[in-house]
């Protein structure tokens, strides 16, 4: 007699294998498609609009005028306050100016986009910040 707990565990089916003649299951002529049409016959692209129009979807999209419209945003550049630790003295300003003379790597053309202290790192020197931007962590760790 045959138990649950002896037959053998299906893992996994493998997918029938399409177009591969007649004795495939799903083979011969159309292989499972139907006749004719998009389907049929592979991918299309997302963007195809048809070939008898004469203004595609991208003609269609409003102009953006002016250069350099698909740029990033600038963004400040990113202090963590371990490296400020590590970087200033005790008593001494944290502004923008002396984060870009302390740190060389930083590059110097993002300095009018400012800087942005987060707060990985512990911070036990009394500092003063000026003109920076602070993670709100950040700034409750400054101010305790």
């Amino acid at each position: 007699m045959i138990t649950l707990a002896t037959l053998p565990s299906i893992i996994s089916k493998s997918a029938k294998r399409v177009g591969r003649g007649i004795g495939s299951g799903v083979g011969g002529h159309t292989t499972g498609r139907g006749a004719k049409g998009r389907n049929v016959r592979g991918k299309v692209k997302l963007t195809f609009d048809g070939t008898k129009i004469k203004k595609g979807w991208i003609k269609r999209l409003p102009f953006l005028r002016g250069k350099h419209r698909t740029n990033a945003l600038p963004k400040p550049e990113i202090i963590t306050l371990a490296q400020i630790e590590k970087h200033f003295k005790s008593g001494e300003t944290v502004s923008v100016q002396t984060i870009f003379e302390r740190f060389p790597r930083l590059d110097i053309r993002r300095q009018k986009f400012g800087v942005k202290i987060l707060s990985a790192g512990k911070l036990t020197k009394k500092l003063t910040f000026t003109d920076v931007k602070l993670s709100a962590a950040a700034r409750a760790k400054i101010e305790a």
